[in-house]
């Protein structure tokens, strides 16, 4: 047990999936959780997620830690509705996909005797609420801690008491600047989701081939692109905007690779083609070998192949 009581702020995929970890792996002694929607408490009390408040200053009265699962987008105003009750010493931190952003609106409102740490767990699936939480999405991924500035000797303990609790729950940690953090993101996560929700925009709009047939004979690739974009589109509106600048700075560079990939295809240079789908392909094995998927068949990916934020 690393935390006597936790409280999540936010009962989707992310935060249902803490609350059964948490307590399935013994993490800690309590776990409280509110969100916004009367809708989504009612469901977690049904689900049995943990002991179910009616406004976020009763979940976090008392809690050592507290964790911020909301959109990005609603990251300051759910730290505005629990800040005068935060607890001395308590830790807060959350699980947005964006750094930087989360950082100036958790400075905005945090008291300063709470050890802020903002915190990015990579791992999810495309299905959102909290019936879509499973206790074993963080077993084997890494979540990344985010710490700030801060020279108090008992925040080098919280950010290690912390980075225990989600060890607890089978994740592994990386200590990043939050401003690289954005940058890797960009790439690794929040482009390649930006391009499958265009390719399936484009496939939708494309008036030479019907729906129908779009959809009947969607190969491994197309497949997957829709996989990606069936994630929750009020999540990554707001990844977009909180990240645009290294979005944007990713999507100068892939633009115009992809206009050499363009000029490559109507020159007829093969081998050009075939250097960039060998490093390509070089890349993927590097993926599986770091143990971020498996090199095995799957036509119908599973909830453990989810990739997050």
């Amino acid at each position: 047990m690393t935390f006597a009581t936790v409280a999540v702020i936010g009962a989707g995929l992310i935060g249902s999936s803490i609350a059964r970890a948490a307590r399935e792996k013994g993490a800690c002694g309590a776990v409280r959780i509110f969100d916004a929607s009367p809708a989504v408490r009612d469901r977690a009390r049904a689900l049995g997620l943990g002991h179910v408040c009616d406004t976020g200053a009763d979940a976090v009265s008392g809690a050592d830690l507290v964790i911020l699962a909301t959109p990005i987008g609603a990251m300051g105003a759910a730290a505005a509705d629990v800040a005068a009750a935060l607890s001395e010493g308590a830790v807060l931190t959350d699980v947005g996909s964006t750094k930087r952003a989360v950082i100036d609106a958790l400075a905005a409102h945090a008291p300063a005797h709470a050890f802020v740490i903002p915190g990015h767990p990579i791992a999810g699936t495309e299905q959102s609420g909290p019936d879509a939480g499973f206790a074993s999405l963080f077993e084997n991924r890494w979540t990344i801690l985010t710490p700030l500035d801060d020279p108090r000797p008992a925040y080098a303990e919280a950010v290690a008491k912390l980075a225990a609790f989600w060890e607890a729950l089978g994740a592994r940690i990386e200590i990043m600047d939050a401003d690289r953090h954005d940058l890797v993101l960009a790439i690794t996560s929040h482009v390649p989701h930006l391009i499958a929700f265009n390719i399936v925009a484009t496939a939708e709009d494309l008036e030479t081939v019907t729906e129908s047939e779009i959809v009947k004979y969607s190969a491994g690739g197309f497949r997957d692109f829709t996989r990606l974009a069936a994630s929750d589109p009020t999540m990554w509106r707001d990844v977009f905007l909180s990240n645009r600048e290294a979005v944007l700075e990713i999507l100068g560079r892939f633009t115009e690779d992809l206009a050499a990939l363009q000029r490559a295809i109507r020159w007829g240079d093969g081998e050009a083609l075939h250097d960039l789908f060998t490093r390509a392909r070089r890349m993927r094995r590097e993926v599986i070998e770091a143990g971020q998927d498996t090199a095995a068949p799957n036509w119908g990916r599973d909830q453990s192949g989810g990739d997050g934020a």
